[in-house]
This record gives C-alpha cells, sequence and structure tokens, in this order.
C-alpha cells in the first residue's frame, strides 16, 4: 500500500483514480500548519499540493519516504525542486490541463476590457444608472496581437478569429506554415505594437520576456491599444503600463497576474482602465479536475509501472552512469543555452549532436537531453524538463541528429553542438578536462579555450593591432571587471573572435559603444542560468529504486 497525502483543497472528482484504487490510501488534510505536516510527512509516499503549501528543504529533510510530490498545476515555485532532486524525489505537475481555462478567461478578460463591463457593474450595482460612461468598442475586424504563440495563445487566437478578428503572432518557433494553418499572419514585436488594437501575451516568464512590454514597445503601439496579461507576471513592466495609461496612449489592460502577488499597488488596482482579477485563470471546476485527474493518474503509473511523464526535475540515473557523465551534464545545459544565443535568438530549425572518444561508449540519452533542453530554456524557460524536450522538439517542429565517432579530436571526451535556421549557423565545441573542469574549446569555426561562466562577452573583429586594448579600456570605463580573455582567429589579420568572462552583465548602451569601435564587427552578452544547478559534488542524484 503506497499513502499519499493531500494538503490543499484538491477536487474530490479529480482524485477519483487515487481513492478508488486498492493500491494506495489517500489522506486529505487541507489545514495542516507547517510543523504539523513536517511530523507527518515521513509516513507518506507521495504529496499532492496546489499553491497553498510550501515545499521547503527543511520539510523535505524529514520526508525519508516520500518519492513523489504532485502539484496539481503548472507552476512549482512552492516547491524547492532542487533540494527534492537532491533527495531522489521526483516533481511532477500537470502542464496542459489549465489550456481552456486560460484561454477562455482571457477572452473574458479581453471582452471586459472592450465593454468597461466590471466598472458599468459597479455603478450600476450602486444605484447609478449610466449609460453614457461605458461606451466600448468592438473587437469585430479588430487586430488582435497574440505574444506567444503555444498551446494557449494558439487557443486565444482560434476563438478570436470567431469574432472576426485579425490576427498577428509572435513566437520564436512559429514558422509561416504553422501560421498559414491556422490562419494567422506571422508577425515581429514592432509590427504588433504598430499594428495592434489589442495585445494579449502568453510566453513564459524567462530573461528574454521579462519587461518585454516596456515604455519602448508601448511608445511603438497604436493610440488606444488595449492590453491583456493573463500569463505571468513580470512580462508587462507595470510602471511602463501605467504611465502610458495616464497619458491616454493605452486605453486600457486587463491583468490576472502581476510581478508580485497578491497584488498591492493602487497605482493598478485603483486606476478605472485598468481591470484586475486575483491569478483566476485556471481557476475554474473543470481545470481543477482536470490538473488533479492528471496527477493522480501519474503518480499511479509512477508507482505500478515506474512511467514518467510531466517530471520538472531531473530524472535520475544509475550511480555509474552518474560518475561518468555528472561533469558534462552541467556543460551540456550550458552549451545549448550559449548556442542558441549565437543564433542571435532564433528558433532553431535543425540541431546536431555530435559525441566523440570515450563518450561513445557511454549512454548518451541524458546528455543529449540536457543539451536539447538548453536550447529550448532560452525561448521556453521552465515549461521545458528532461522528460518533455523530445516531445517540445517534434511538436515546435525541430529536428535533431546525434551521431557518434570514436575521432578524439585532440580530447579523450568531447561534444559538438550546432544549431542552424536557414542559412545561419552556430556551434560550439567542448569538453571537461582532467584536473581543470569544463572547456570550450570551439566557437564555431575559431578554437578557443574559457570555462563557462554566468555572464560571456563574445566579440567579432578584425585581427589587427589595437582592438584588444580598447575592448579592455572600455570596459573599465563602466567598471567591468574582466576574469578571462581568449581569442581564436582562422589567420593572421583575418576575421577574429574575442570572448571575456565578466563579473557582471552590461547593458545595450555598453554593446553598441563597443560596435563603435574600429575593426569591431560584433558585440553580444551571453549570460547563463542555472549555474549551480548540477555541479558536481551533488552524489545524492542516485536512482530511484524500483518503488
Amino acid at each position: 500500500m503506497y499513502k499519499v497525502l493531500v494538503t490543499d483543497g484538491i477536487s474530490h472528482t479529480g482524485l477519483k483514480s487515487l481513492l478508488d484504487h486498492p493500491h494506495f490510501i489517500v489522506d486529505r488534510q487541507p489545514t495542516l500548519n507547517t510543523e504539523e505536516l513536517k511530523n507527518i510527512i515521513g509516513t507518506y509516499d507521495a504529496l499532492i499540493v496546489r499553491s497553498q503549501t510550501k515545499v521547503t528543504e527543511e520539510l523535505l529533510q524529514a520526508a525519508d519516504r516520500l518519492h513523489v510530490i504532485a502539484r496539481a498545476g503548472v507552476g512549482v515555485d512552492n516547491i524547492d525542486v532542487n533540494a527534492a532532486t537532491r533527495k531522489g524525489i521526483i516533481v511532477i505537475n500537470a502542464p496542459g490541463a489549465n489550456t481552456i481555462a486560460a484561454t477562455e478567461h482571457t477572452l473574458a478578460m479581453m471582452l471586459a476590457l472592450a465593454r468597461k463591463i466590471p466598472q458599468a457593474h459597479q455603478k450600476t450595482a450602486a444605484g447609478e444608472w449610466d449609460r453614457n460612461s461605458f461606451k466600448g468598442v468592438e473587437l469585430y475586424k479588430k487586430t488582435l496581437g497574440v505574444v506567444g504563440m503555444g498551446k494557449i495563445g494558439t487557443e486565444v487566437a482560434k476563438r478570436a478569429k470567431s469574432f472576426g478578428m485579425n490576427i498577428l503572432g509572435f513566437d520564436p518557433y512559429l514558422t509561416e506554415e504553422r501560421a498559414k494553418k491556422l490562419g494567422i499572419t506571422k508577425a515581429g514585436l514592432d509590427l504588433i505594437a504598430a499594428e495592434s488594437d489589442f495585445i494579449t501575451v502568453h510566453t513564459p516568464l524567462t530573461n528574454d520576456t521579462r519587461g518585454i512590454i516596456n515604455d519602448e514597445f508601448l511608445a511603438k503601439t497604436k493610440k488606444s491599444v488595449r492590453i491583456v496579461n493573463c500569463a505571468r507576471g513580470g512580462i508587462i513592466n507595470e510602471k511602463a503600463l501605467v504611465r502610458a495609461i495616464q497619458l491616454g496612449h493605452v486605453a486600457g489592460a486587463a491583468l490576472d497576474v502581476f510581478e508580485k502577488e497578491p497584488a498591492a499597488d493602487p497605482e493598478l488596482l485603483q486606476n478605472p482602465n485598468i481591470i484586475v482579477t486575483p491569478h483566476l485563470g485556471a481557476s475554474t471546476v473543470e481545470a481543477q479536475e482536470k490538473v488533479a485527474q492528471e496527477v493522480s493518474k501519474e503518480i499511479i503509473d509512477i508507482f505500478e509501472t515506474q512511467s514518467i511523464q510531466h517530471a520538472v526535475n531531473m530524472p535520475q540515473m544509475s550511480g555509474e552512469t552518474q560518475a561518468k557523465l555528472q561533469p558534462y551534464l552541467l556543460l551540456g545545459d550550458q552549451i545549448g543555452q550559449l548556442v542558441i544565443q549565437l543564433l542571435k535568438r532564433q528558433a532553431p530549425g535543425k540541431i546536431n549532436i555530435h559525441y566523440y572518444g570515450d563518450l561513445i561508449d557511454e549512454d548518451t540519452e541524458l546528455l543529449t537531453r540536457t543539451l536539447l533542453r538548453g536550447i529550448l530554456s532560452y525561448h521556453l524557460s521552465d515549461s521545458v524538463n528532461l522528460i518533455n524536450v523530445l516531445h517540445l522538439l517534434k511538436e515546435q517542429g525541430v529536428s535533431y541528429n546525434v551521431q557518434k565517432n570514436a575521432t578524439n579530436k585532440g580530447f579523450a571526451n568531447y561534444m559538438e553542438l550546432s544549431v542552424s535556421q536557414g542559412t545561419e549557423t552556430a556551434r560550439i565545441g567542448a569538453t571537461v578536462l582532467n584536473g581543470y573542469g569544463a572547456r570550450i574549446v570551439k566557437i564555431n569555426e575559431y578554437r578557443i579555450d574559457i570555462k563557462p561562466e554566468k555572464y560571456l562577452l563574445y566579440i567579432k573583429h578584425q585581427d589587427v593591432p589595437g582592438i584588444i586594448g580598447k575592448v579592455g579600456s572600455l570596459l573599465g570605463d563602466y567598471q567591468i571587471n574582466i576574469g578571462t580573455m581568449q581569442v581564436g582567429r582562422a589567420e593572421v589579420g583575418g576575421e577574429a573572435i574575442m570572448v571575456l568572462t565578466l563579473d557582471k552583465g552590461l547593458g545595450a548602451e555598453m554593446l553598441r559603444e563597443l560596435t563603435h569601435i574600429d575593426g569591431l564587427e560584433e558585440a553580444q552578452l551571453l549570460e547563463l542560468t542555472n549555474m549551480d544547478a548540477l555541479e558536481p559534488g551533488h552524489e545524492e542524484l542516485q536512482k530511484v529504486e524500483s518503488i
């Protein structure tokens, strides 16, 4: 018998498969405080939570029997996933169950915004019959810009078409062919800003999408544009939005999510042109039943058949495989992140992975998934993991190829990753040197030797005297400290690259100033996330024994 603890308000109907299963005992205790939960967690095999329960490292220290934590929803911000991974606990979620709920809430917010329904209701309920203050606009023949054409963005676009709207869609993975099938127009952000009457955002929150709707973007929009966010707080710069509404440039906004929740900013909550709801996108009876059904089914599958579909943390591996591949896992994730940035942040159309030397004798499936996750995570953030990465590649229409070659390429173990889109290709080669650790030893056709760091400045330039000094001097003027610098060139006096590790990042203004140096062709800041996620020393990452 397996014991399952449910600590938050989870749909009883959704839990039915677990409640009726002869091998599971389900305890529903939604009112436990932190100390009470800590005292009993050690007797359970699985834990199901929503957003209320905080699954901390301290709690997990007492969870000696726990094998699975299930989040009945999408986000896992309330779960210390790294601590769970170190303890060998699988963390799962229900990523697709709220698609329809979030889609419909977006349309509801758009309609409410267009017709000023909440404001009219409030005044009418107060006893004032005012038909003149709430003149709205129609959706018919208006242009809707959809920023993020994932599952929810796609469903919003389909439904908006039934209102007779013209749809502009932006997504790094949206192809012309897919846009044509959906009956929408593939567009860049500038076109969406210039042409849209309504704009709705449906992207993950990443470094690239944080504040993507900002002062600069809003300045390019049509006067009286209306903006909806039922995706993630932080995608819209709230201060910039308020300023644009106060200036009369933006007609209004409808927000279900906020930079800080619970929302408390009076400029948002008390603005008559902003409609707000308390993160209700997934709050339907049906969605809550679906998320409970999904996690219940997966818990049963994990314990009965060891099948995992929606894990958000790293799958387990044998101790022997771990010892051999551990140093390459973090490196693989890092070069995946870097190579997609070198492709000028385009979505890849094709991915090639090459393994050389002793790596060809290992089971490299986990390493391959890590490389692929690093690539996709740049655009898809934490929605991509080692379990779903192959599915997401197929869903996005991206092909990948893996080749193994016994040639050592000058190193005992060497891996090379290339991504391409059209005629553009970016390539990184890397290895782990005994006694020295991870090294990037090739970028495109140039040989270098550099340790991956959080901030890397990649510069393409002409191999002429003085450029290195000018770059160093300019960085010094901005108080940017250089850790290391490597230069690679194909021939004397020809094109060359330099890669510098920096102690902190630098902004767009400084990058533009660097490109003003004579002979310097390109400057790009490459940034790595999750630098310690797979650090050597996490020996706790052992294979979960057959449960």
